[in-house]
């Protein structure tokens, strides 16, 4: 039993899973040396410990552990194990129920196995998402599951038999408990007759003692009789004197001695009969003493046997004590022999124990489910035979016996029906006390599920990594599309704008004249109209909102209740035209200047204003603004358009805000429209962390409503601060070329520059402009982009390149894409402004440069917040200062790429010399980041991309075409750009750097120095 013991032990210590045995109130009681590893926590700590502790979500721990108590078993629960030094590990945790020899419950044996493949698992899954090929791998794990099932319901048919054999057991030990009882009832008997027998010792020990009595009597008796005999001797003698002194008086005494002589018969008789009784009692003295020596005889023999029953007595009592030991022996070993055994037949890998001839001893059902045989087919069969390759088996086994112990040696297991399963082989000798090897210990873990997830996520990424080259090639042809429409629509911008220009440009210039009241009231409603559709064409034509639907709010001061009645009178002549009612009701109690963005204000209720009067052909139209709640900071206001339109159906009332949703498929056919307004309605509040709502009944009418913040500021509006620009003084003989092919912004450029005071001649195309700048010498150059013959690009690089002249030149263009930004800093240009033109801008534009004028090309920071960074810079460190929020975290940014980058570029650039793609990809793949983080321009990141693509392509086709000249040479090239423009960033950062340094060694100077 002790041999069996150990070699149990032998095979829970072999196992690679942690196994541990815990009480019902949750101590650990019992482990093995993996709890130890998976724990970090040595096994005297752990014994006793609280088992839950070592998890990361202990509380599911312990329910999943009363689970286990409650229904006898759970199996495959993911949890996750914390060691010591903080590392997590993956498990699946199994558990059943173990009790004691009287079927009451002691606790639970755990099993948790480690989730190595987890990572990939998850990684796989996310491939197989991307790919969509992995499909039929549900039915797979279907049959897997049932195959568990199935293992499952065999485990519990084999926990029910050790249950059988643990009744069998309890039956043989009642049975000695049996036989116990019945040895004591035998003592019982036997100290009876042990008492029986010292009760007639006793007897004849009192009879022995009245026979002496009565003996001594008989030798008193006896003592006076001779006395007597001695009496009458002397008597006889004296009589026999006196006989010869009667003699001679014989006659005398005739009478006298007949009668003596009578007498002495009398005597003689008496003497007789004493003499004859003293033998008498002289044979009863002697029987006497013979029954006394039998007497003593027989208690002699009953002492001994007394004295026997005693040692009897011990020798039962030692022999009961013995058995009882054993008893507890036997109980304690059948526990750890169902323990270990409960252990081993838990553990998933197969465990083994072979014997030093290569013939297996024992197993776990593991190895009968992976081997397809039964236990009496695999005891004392050959170990090597189920494997592949029996030889390298044996030579690993033989390597067992060499060392001590292997560990994860590759071998393959064949199923009886011809299945494989890849294990990895672990093995260590076991010895008896003597240290005579006995055998050896198996476990044979079962990894092929990990070796098809490896190979499964391998050709995974590699799909996935050839699916990126294909999106990346779909990417550029995207980006030749989306180039294709930018310049579409930086064509639309200008022949929209151009007109816009005109028609708020001149608008601003008759509302500086003369105007009535009612005049002025229609001008501002008209340029309030322009500012609102030039905000539109700005939102249609600035590709990046559209992709990213994003949206800019301003926060500049105005006039609510002005802005509000301005977007009113826009709609009095359709109103008057279908004889409507219109209805002003404007809260009072409303500050009268609050921050926002007017422009977006005015395209909400523009939508909602004209829905309604759209909608409605009788009745009126109340627009509405209440405020809803006010303190020290801002306001709440409601905003109400109720109109008696046609009404909305309530089944449609969730709908009508979505894109292109009207209320009914005839609306469209009957009023018209797109069904947008709405939508744009709601994605222009919702951002600024409003609310929309609509109640409405059909025939009746409908009421669109939007709850908004305001800040509320004591500045003034910007309408309060005129249309007039302080002009600074200093400023004389200004003179302005301005390039413009249209008339009529010709003539609007000559109103605004004639009002700032300057002089101004026109060029109206780009190589009129040439020739005048060759004979003239102008302070400033507004140039259009967009002209005939020779466009504003190609003007202003003829001027930098050829004339080489320094003279401003600040962009006039109707693009607000960053395509046109990034035209005008590559080619020169100084700054830009967008049309319709504001005039105080301009004119801040223009005195910027007539104060500087040697602030030369486009730098970063040079334009108003809508350029990047010079191209002439390779780091935007205004970027980085913005991440980084101080120079002290912006100079470890620095170091920590200084320390990095470098290495990667070497690391790229032996890859490309050795031919190592896969290296190439990595160190690629980890250098792309580094470009947005530092603000460097995207083209960079664009190169390094493709010299990532290049790299999987010649993974995958190593020994192909795609390792041509003409690919290796591509990847030189583009390496050589990456390799440039890294030295350039690490050169301008080792220079900031550096400046970094002595500001803050003179912040700690002037810190240590003395006040006063």
């Amino acid at each position: 039993m002790k041999e069996s013991e150990k070699r149990y032990r032998r095979l829970i210590e072999a196992s690679q899973d942690l196994l541990v045995t815990v009480s019902l109130q949750g101590h650990v009681i019992d482990t093995n040396e993996a709890a130890v590893k998976m724990t970090g926590v040595d096994r005297e700590t752990l014994m006793g410990s609280d088992f839950f502790c070592y998890f990361t979500e202990p509380e599911q721990v312990r329910e999943v552990y009363r689970d286990v108590v409650a229904t006898g078993d759970v199996s495959n629960v993911p949890f996750t194990l914390r060691h010591t030094n903080g590392t997590l590990t993956e498990v699946l945790l199994d558990g059943s129920v173990y009790k004691g020899d009287e079927g009451e419950l002691l606790g639970a044996v755990i099993v948790a196995r480690e989730i190595a493949e987890k990572k990939w698992a998850t990684e796989l899954g996310i491939a197989n998402k991307e790919l969509a090929f992995q499909h039929h791998e549900k039915a797979k794990r279907a049959d897997e599951l049932s195959i568990a099932n199935e293992e499952l319901a065999f485990q519990n048919d084999e926990k029910e038999k050790r249950a059988q054999e643990l009744s069998v057991a309890n039956e043989e030990l009642a049975f000695q408990n049996d036989e116990k009882e019945k040895r004591a009832q035998e003592l019982s008997v036997a100290n009876k007759e042990l008492a029986f027998q010292n009760d007639e010792k006793e007897k004849r020990a009192q009879e022995l003692s009245v026979a002496n009595t009565e003996l001594a009597f008989q030798n008193d008796e006896k003592e006076k009789r001779a006395a007597e005999l001695s009496i009458a001797n002397t008597e006889l003698a004296f009589q026999n004197d006196e006989k010869e002194k009667r003699a001679q008086e014989l006659s005398v005494a005739n009478a006298e001695l007949a009668f003596q002589n009578n007498e002495k018969e009398k005597r003689a008789e008496e003497l007789s009969i004493a003499n004859t009784e003293l033998a008498f009692q002289n044979d009863e003295k002697e029987k006497r003493a013979a029954e006394l020596g039998i007497a003593n005889i027989e208690l002699a023999f009953q002492n001994d046997e007394k004295e026997k029953r005693a040692a009897e007595l011990v020798l039962a009592n030692k022999e009961l004590a013995f058995q009882n030991d054993e008893k507890v022996k036997r109980a304690a070993e059948l526990r750890i022999a169902n323990y270990a055994r409960g252990l081993i037949e838990a553990s998933r890998d197969p465990l083994v124990t072979i014997s030093p001839e290569g013939k297996i001893t024992d197993m776990n059902q593991a190895t009968v489910n992976i081997t397809g045989l039964d236990r009496t087919q695999l005891s004392g069969s050959d170990f090597f035979v189920y494997f592949t390759d029996p030889q390298m088996a044996r030579e690993v086994y033989q390597e067992v016996f060499a060392k001590g112990t292997v560990a994860d040696s590759p071998l393959t297991l064949r199923h009886k029906d011809g299945k494989l399963t890849d294990v990895l082989f672990n093995g260590s000798v076991y010895k008896n006390d003597e240290g005579e090897v006995l055998g050896v210990v198996v476990v044979a873990r079962d990894v092929t599920d990990q070796k098809r997830i490896a190979t499964e996520l391998t050709e995974a990424k590699i799909a996935a990594e050839l699916a990126t080259v294909l999106a990346e090639e779909a990417q550029a042809k995207a980006e030749d599309a989306v180039k294709a429409k930018q310049q579409f629509l930086s064509n639309m911008s200008h022949e929209i704008r151009t007109p816009m220009n005109a028609i708020i440009g001149f608008t601003k210039v008759v509302l500086k004249t003369e105007l009535s009241d009612k005049q002025k009231e229609y001008l501002t409603a008209i340029k309030l109209s322009g500012d609102t559709l030039i905000v539109l064409i700005n939102d249609i034509l600035d590709l990046a909102k559209v992709d990213a639907g994003k949206m800019t709010f301003e926060q500049v001061p105005f006039k609510l209740a002005a802005s509000v009645t301005a977007m009113v009178h826009l709609f009095e002549t359709k109103i008057q035209e279908k004889n409507l009612a219109l209805v002003m009701d404007y809260d009072t109690r409303i500050p009268e200047v609050l921050m926002g963005d007017p422009v977006r204000l005015h395209q909400i209720i523009l939508n909602l204003v004209s829905n309604a009067v759209k909608f409605t052909s009788e009745g009126s139209i109340i627009v509405g603004v209440r405020l809803l709640v006010q303190d020290k900071e801002k306001v709440i206001l409601e905003f109400a358009v109720t109109d008696t339109g046609i009404g909305i159906e309530e089944s449609k009332l969730d709908t009508v805000f979505d894109n292109f949703q009207q209320a009914t498929s005839g609306t469209s056919r009957l009023y018209g429209g797109t069904g947008l307004g709405l939508a744009i309605v709601k994605n222009l509040v919702e951002p600024q962390g409003g609310t929309v709502n609509v109640r409405s009944t059909v025939g009746k009418g409908s009421t669109f409503s939007f709850i908004l913040s305001f800040p509320k500021t004591t500045e003034k509006a910007a309408a309060d601060l005129g249309l007039h620009i302080d002009l600074e003084t200093g400023f004389k003989n200004v003179k302005v070329l301005v390039v413009e092919d249209i008339a009529l912004n010709q003539l609007l450029m000559k109103t605004l520059l004639e009002d700032f005071g300057f002089e101004m001649e026109v060029a109206g195309n780009g190589k009129i402009a040439i020739e005048m700048l060759r004979t003239t010498p102008y302070d400033i150059v507004l140039m259009d982009l967009q002209m005939p013959v020779m466009n504003g690009f190609e003007a202003t690089e003829y001027i930098r390149n050829e004339l080489h002249l320094k003279v401003p030149i600040i962009a006039l263009t109707a693009d607000v894409t960053t395509v046109d930004v990034e035209k005008c800093k590559a080619v020169g240009m100084n700054d830009y402004i967008s049309k319709p033109i504001d005039d105080k801008l301009l004119y801040s534009k223009i005195i910027k440069f007539l104060k500087n004028p040697s602030s030369g090309a486009l730098e970063a920071g040079a334009l108003a917040g809508d350029l990047q960074p010079s191209a002439f810079t390779c780091v935007n460190f205004d970027y980085l200062k913005r991440i980084t929020k101080s120079e002290a975290r912006m100079a470890e940014m620095i170091r920590l790429y200084l320390q990095e980058i470098p290495q990667l570029v070497h690391t790229m650039k032996l890859s490309i010399g050795e031919r190592n793609w896969i290296a190439l990809k990595m160190a690629t793949h980890s250098i792309i980041p580094t470009f947005a983080t530092m603000g460097m321009d995207s083209q960079y990141e664009d190169i390094a991309k493709a010299i990532q693509a290049l790299a999987v392509m010649l993974i995958l086709k190593d020994t192909g075409d795609w390792a041509s000249d003409e690919n290796l040479a591509r990847i030189h090239t583009l390496f050589a750009k990456i390799e440039t423009v890294c030295a350039l960033a690490a050169r301008e950062l080792e220079e900031k750097l550096v400046l970094l340094t002595k500001n803050t060694q003179l912040a700690k100077a002037q810190l240590l120095t003395p006040v006063g």
